[in-house]
């Protein structure tokens, strides 16, 4: 794997707005810089210009670590409440860990046992929901009324999460060659819309396209309807990152004049890109963290003659669930 990012880069300017009270310990663990690599088997497999920048080595496994350092740097309350899939579950326990605040993760009894067991060894609470019974925004709501002194953070509609998912566009936009075009998943839109914010302010002309299921794709359908659509229950789509009901309200406000389209993706090839990743770039992704590539399985003519970088958000998937994919 080849690191193009600037290795000098400990802390994106976008990630620490405030640095008060910051230890040197918490400047060691912020977030890393993205890891580039270049995948010229997949690439050719495809008939497409790619390369991917991979979170899997970031902090916690995913790009949900600079969210929440962000969350947890900027704001002053001891205990911060949040609903998770699991990612930024365990990114947030983790992050308040390193700040000395105490840290509640609302997770689906369903989620997958390497994330909740991810939020319990970084010293979080999991609050665990049967979401056919009880929406995770509800609990959260109950919890918060427990807990006055409580910060509520969205993974996703919230403008610390945003500013700190902009710095891996920030990262993308400095690169010596930057892409025509980033692709990434799409569930809340809490990535998608930071890199928005991110493209906005580079130099660069890069453009975001967002990666969503089909069976999840109430963002695309916002984006078609031209306000917030959402879906009535929690879509079992295998990538669970996107179970979301909706994007959130900071994230449209990006959204629907800053993406360039939203690519609906099917199951099967989203499992498809999960074993491109393993055989043909040696890299373990997540579903959710292959959405990309899965895009560009669906819909190649949107790539054709671009410089694509597709965002592999993450790596913490259960190992049989990983197992069965790749077996096919």
């Amino acid at each position: 794997m080849q690191r193009m990012s600037d290795p000098s880069i400990a802390v994106p300017d976008a990630v620490i707005s405030s640095v008060r009270n910051v230890s040197p310990d918490q400047i060691a663990d912020s977030p890393r810089p993205t890891t580039i690599v270049e995948a010229p088997r997949l690439g050719a497999h495809l008939g497409i210009d790619v390369f991917l920048a991979t979170e899997t080595f970031q902090r916690t496994g995913s790009f949900k670590f600079r969210a929440a350092y962000n969350v947890a740097l900027n704001v002053p309350n001891p205990h911060v409440i949040a609903a998770s899939s699991g990612n930024f579950g365990q990114a947030m326990a983790y992050a308040c860990k390193l700040f000395g605040k105490r840290c509640t993760v609302v997770m689906p009894a369903n989620s997958a046992k390497v994330k909740v067991d991810a939020v319990l060894s970084h010293g979080g609470r999991v609050d665990l929901v049967d979401t056919t019974k009880v929406k995770r925004a509800t609990r959260v709501a109950q919890l918060a009324a427990e807990h006055p002194d409580a910060y509520v953070a969205s993974a996703y509609d919230d403008p610390f999460v945003i500013a700190g998912n902009s710095s891996l566009g920030d990262e993308l936009g400095r690169l010596a060659a930057p892409p025509d075009v980033v692709v990434a998943p799409i569930g809340g839109g809490g990535l998608t819309s930071g890199l928005i914010q991110a493209a906005r302010r580079s130099t660069s002309t890069m453009a975001v396209i967002a990666a969503e299921p089909l069976i999840a794709n109430d963002a695309a359908r916002s984006l078609r309807e031209g306000h917030i659509v959402s879906n009535e229950t929690e879509p079992q789509t295998i990538a669970d990152g996107t179970r979301t009901l909706s994007v959130g309200k900071h994230n449209w406000e990006l959204l629907e004049d800053g993406l360039e389209t939203i690519v609906e993706v099917p199951e099967d090839a989203i499992r498809e890109a999960v074993r491109l990743l393993f055989f043909l770039a040696n890299l373990k992704a997540e579903p959710t963290g292959a959405l990309g590539v899965a895009a560009l399985l669906t819909s190649p003519e949107t790539f054709r003659d671009r410089r694509v970088c597709c965002v592999i958000t993450g790596g913490n998937v259960d190992a049989a669930v990983y197992a069965g994919i790749i077996a096919g």
